[in-house]
């Protein structure tokens, strides 16, 4: 019987590797779940890092999925264990809140939540329970920035308790009357610096960005900070 309320919606996001991410894409697909959107990224640490710890490169890929509430602990668990996320270098995987949507958009995640309802508890009798993966109560800082300042950016949230970040380069969509406006530059390419941050680190990391690569500065920075629900991969 279909549901007559609409469940809570989740955006479940996957950072990993490239090379893990056609693995991912199988974990999505084998359960019916539809990927929204796939895109390019890098990770933050150096190249010296990378070379020390045999890791070879810092090419990431991001995978956002939106589902209900119910099913997407579930799906962070099938990620977890076939993307082995507590090995290093294997990824990070968390979900946000969605508090709106269009109403198509709404249609067909509840169509398929009555599929996914009926498989969820399924597969939740097969793993055990499903757990708040969320202790520390993390945030999702997102720093965007001028393009060429995304490292800067990283040293000063390092030094404000950041362990590390993903890079996506973007481009600022803007007219010239609206940049009048603001006083912003007109420089379209932008990156967008994501870090994940526990309660204890989240303001300390926000203000060193702002102060440093704000909307005063050559970077021209806005920073914002999002709820994360649960998190794999820590």
């Amino acid at each position: 019987m279909a549901n007559t309320k609409n469940p809570p919606i989740r955006a479940l996001v996957l950072i990993t590797t490239e090379k893990l991410s056609g693995k991912a894409v199988e974990v999505f697909k084998n359960n019916g779940l539809p990927l929204q959107y796939s895109m390019l990224a890098e990770g933050t640490a150096s190249s010296e890092i990378l070379d020390m710890l045999g890791l070879g490169t810092s090419e990431k890929r991001v995978l956002v999925s939106m589902l209900p509430k119910a099913y997407a602990n579930i799906m962070l668990k099938k990620l977890h264990n076939e993307l082995r996320m507590n090995t290093v270098n294997s990824g990070i995987a968390f979900t946000v809140a969605l508090t709106g949507a269009n109403n198509l958009f709404l249609k067909l995640i509840v169509k398929d939540y009555d599929i996914a309802e009926t498989d969820g508890k399924q597969n939740d009798a097969e793993e055990g329970e499903v757990i708040n993966m969320n202790e520390k109560n993390y945030s999702l800082v997102a720093a965007i920035v001028n393009r060429g300042f995304s490292g800067d950016v990283m040293v000063a949230a390092r030094e404000a308790g950041a362990s590390g970040g993903t890079v996506i380069h973007s481009r600022e969509l803007i007219t010239e009357e609206s940049a009048g406006f603001w006083g912003v530059n007109m420089q379209e390419e932008k990156e967008v610096l994501l870090i994940l941050a526990d309660a204890e680190n989240k303001t300390n990391i926000m203000k060193a960005i702002s102060e440093k690569y704000g909307t005063h500065s050559e970077a021209n920075g806005l920073v914002l900070s999002l709820p994360i629900d649960s998190v794999m991969g820590i």
